[in-house]
């Protein structure tokens, strides 16, 4: 079966075909460093907690091969910075209940696969009747699998795996109490980090239609769609913090900040999709060679606008000099606007009078006072 002539690299298309997966190379790397530099300090806070856990039970109790020991300190810290006390407690009493009856059972009856299957049965229906949270039984079941089908001389006499594991979980404890997590921080970069993105994917746009760029304007489309997984990740950070606020005593202090936190990230991932929608739109004007000057500077505005909004939220302060642009910006937001009557060109305008809308609103303002800014459509 032949294979479909390939595009002349040269064509328009064929240029296409090369840079819109560079352009997705890019955005994976930007939200991969994003995610690492918030990870950071929490993988070095549970690396450090394991060698600590390790030590203890191998030079403080004497257990030749303590593998339970770090292994249950990662498991209860891992790599956010969702360090909740209950969370932490939860999952160290799920490894220890698991590994505890996993060497009780290794003890009495040895291992093999139906000794598996019962203490599995076991470890999760014990840890459902002590605890409705879905981790501990989970924990619990894992850990007890491990124990029972990991020869009892590659991890040390029975019994003293119970008490590497309880060694990882107070170690994990003590991290988490020691050291707590600021709620605030995680969900602040990765709005700031969104808005700084958006701000990007806009100033994009503004070239292609002041230029009638109709490559540009793909790749634009392409960058544009690539925010979707940061934007996921914000929204399951600040579900993160909102829980912590709500149940940690000593973080209720910052609920007012994270739930301004949340009211931002909302509005940000509406105006994060009218760019998305603003950037399919825009394609098909530059495919016709179509140059909208003054619609460009606009979106540029917009994008200056983001670019306070961004140091603002970093800061934690409020947006003076954001909310004072994106006013500017909706007051010429009218229907000359379009420069051209043809419809794909007013659905812009609509469309960037409903982001300037959102951002106005990222700055503190009421949508009502938003949209009371916006000139009124002929």
């Amino acid at each position: 079966m032949t294979k479909p002539p390939q595009p002349p690299a040269t064509s328009p298309i064929g240029r296409l075909s090369r840079r819109i997966p560079q352009v997705r190379l890019r955005a994976r790397i930007r939200h991969g460093r994003r995610r690492m530099e918030q990870a950071f300090i929490p993988i070095i806070q549970a690396a450090i907690g394991a060698g600590v856990a390790y030590s203890i039970a191998r030079y403080g109790l004497g257990h030749k091969l303590p593998f339970f020991a770090p292994i249950a300190v990662w498991v209860c810290l891992g790599f956010t910075s969702d360090r909740r006390l209950r969370k932490v407690a939860e999952l160290a009493f799920g490894v220890a209940l698991g590994v505890g009856l996993g060497d009780l059972i290794v003890t009495v009856i040895g291992s093999g696969p139906w000794q598996i299957s019962l203490v599995l049965a076991i470890a999760a229906l014990t840890a459902r009747f002590l605890d409705r949270g879905l981790t501990v039984t989970m924990q619990a079941g894992v850990q007890a699998v491990v124990v029972v089908a990991l020869p009892v001389q590659a991890s040390g006499a029975p019994m003293t795996r119970w008490i590497d594991a309880v060694v990882g979980g107070l170690t994990a404890l003590a991290v988490a109490a020691l050291l707590p997590s600021d709620p605030r921080k995680g969900p602040r970069g990765q709005v700031s980090g969104l808005i700084k993105e958006l701000g990007a994917v806009l100033n994009k746009l503004a070239q292609a239609l002041r230029e009638g760029d109709y490559d540009a304007a793909l790749v634009t489309l392409e960058r544009a769609r690539a925010m979707q997984p940061a934007v996921d990740e914000m929204h399951s950070l600040l579900r993160a913090a909102r829980e912590t606020v709500r149940v940690s005593p000593a973080m209720r202090r910052y609920r007012g900040q994270v739930s301004e936190l949340n009211k931002v990230a909302i509005v940000v991932d509406r105006a994060a999709r009218n760019a998305r929608v603003m950037c399919r739109r825009a394609v098909p004007l530059t495919e016709t060679d179509t140059h909208l000057p003054i619609l460009a500077d606009m979106i540029a505005q917009a994008a200056a606008g983001c670019a306070h909004l961004r140091d603002s939220v970093a800061a934690g302060f409020p947006a003076p000099e954001a909310r004072q642009e994106f006013i500017d910006l909706a007051r010429q937001l009218g229907p000359e606007a379009a420069e051209l009557r043809g419809g794909s060109v007013i659905t812009l305008v609509v469309l960037l009078r409903s982001l300037t809308v959102d951002l106005l609103q990222a700055t503190g303002e009421s949508a009502k006072n938003a949209r009371a800014y916006l000139p009124l459509a002929d």
